[in-house]
């Protein structure tokens, strides 16, 4: 197994590529090394994938309690793993700061904090506020003994306020801050991704598997993209097909979908490996 050391140089080079690379998103240790045996060369945990295996909600899942499942994600592979830590778990940027910490200590190489409060009334953080909880986060992983790869999100588009400039004006205050990628997920048009990424000096992150977003990875590429995430689309896909098959067996007493299923033996030779 790789040193974290190892591991964060590792996912540090791979942004440094001049194509993009996909950072696929497993929710639970089994996925991940399957992932991983399919020859990705990174992986990031999806908070809304793991709470869905939990029966619950995204940001209901407690920090410590992410903290446990972000660390079994990077304990089954010899991968380097970026983590969803939603908004740092707390306005305060000494606590987003602590969050950068622990993830670390979880063995993380990388991780993603949000400028969401997931508070309806008042979605997003004020902008000197969330300039000042990615400085923290930034200067929380620069302390660190090996490269933490820190990622700060603007989620104007996740909570209905698509305005482009106001999104650009907040990930080039990111920047300025010391994210080493920026990420605005929910923008799907390609000018705007391009826009996105032309107004910024350091690498951007953009998901893919959103209704409506169809742009291949060379694509994403020549428009300046340098990484691509799912976010929960694996997750859902997974639980598409479990309530298909649940709704045949309900609704029509057949067992059809068996076909579409990969044999107990295909499953069970690669997690032998």
């Amino acid at each position: 197994m790789r040193s974290q050391q190892e591991l964060g140089r590792a996912f540090r080079e791979l942004h440094q590529q001049s194509f993009a690379f996909i950072i696929p998103n497993p929710w639970d240790i089994g996925t991940a090394r399957l992932l991983a045996h399919l020859g990705f060369e990174a992986l990031a945990t999806t908070s809304a994938g793991y709470a869905f295996s939990r029966g619950q909600t995204d940001n209901t899942i407690g920090r410590d309690e992410m903290m446990l499942h972000v660390a079994g994600i990077a304990s089954a592979t010899d991968l380097p793993v970026s983590g969803d830590l939603e908004n740092g778990f707390g306005d305060d940027p000494k606590t987003v700061a602590e969050t950068i910490r622990l993830a670390a200590e979880a063995g993380l190489v990388g991780g993603s904090i949000e400028d969401s409060t997931s508070r309806p009334e008042a979605p997003i953080y004020e902008h000197e506020l969330a300039v000042e909880r990615v400085r923290a986060a930034s200067e929380a992983a620069r302390s660190l003994l090996f490269p933490f790869t820190l990622t700060a999100r603007s989620e104007n588009y996740l909570v209905g306020q698509p305005d482009l400039n106001a999104t650009i004006k907040r990930l080039q205050a990111y920047q300025e801050a010391g994210a080493d990628v920026l990420y605005a997920p929910g923008v799907k048009n390609r000018d705007d991704l391009a826009a996105i990424a032309g107004s910024l000096d350091r690498p951007v992150n953009v998901v893919m598997g959103l209704q409506g977003a169809r742009m291949s990875l060379e694509t994403l590429t020549e428009i300046g993209v340098r990484r691509v995430s799912v976010g929960s689309a694996l997750s859902r896909v997974a639980l598409g097909a479990f309530l298909r098959a649940a709704q045949e067996m309900r609704n029509h007493g057949t067992f059809e979908f068996s076909d579409q299923a990969p044999s107990y033996h295909e499953i069970s030779s690669i997690f032998e490996e």
